[in-house]
């Protein structure tokens, strides 16, 4: 089994034992690879009462290398692409750390909606 399943494995059972109030995370039914996530968008915000879908794509070199991230769900915001929904973080590029998970990386994002950078 490859190393970067292996970690994803681990961090979904990681999600069900302590899952998140304001997001639900997941890997698609035929690969753990791609993932869905519903997040919802924090309070006080100009985004609040919503609720997004997220897409997560890792590859062979995950947990080493950023996992893929887009919103599905369109929005308006200054750090995503108005047209394909890739989110410019700088923790999804250059200061990716292994250290990080597809948790951390979605309440990364979640943060973003309070807080453009």
């Amino acid at each position: 089994m490859n190393t970067n399943v292996k970690r994803l494995r681990k961090e979904l059972v990681e999600l069900r034992k302590s899952p998140e109030a304001d997001m639900v995370l997941f890997p698609l039914e035929d690969t753990v690879t791609e993932w869905k996530a519903f997040i919802k968008a924090p309070a006080d915000t100009p985004f609040q009462h919503r609720v997004f879908e997220l897409r997560i794509v890792t590859t062979p070199l995950y947990p080493m290398e950023p996992p893929k991230m887009r919103f599905v769900t369109k929005i308006f915001h200054p750090n995503v692409h108005f047209v394909d929904g890739s989110i410019c973080l700088d923790i999804l590029k250059r200061e990716w750390s292994p250290a990080w998970t597809l948790r951390a990386a979605c309440l990364a994002v979640s943060s973003l909606l309070s807080d453009p950078a």
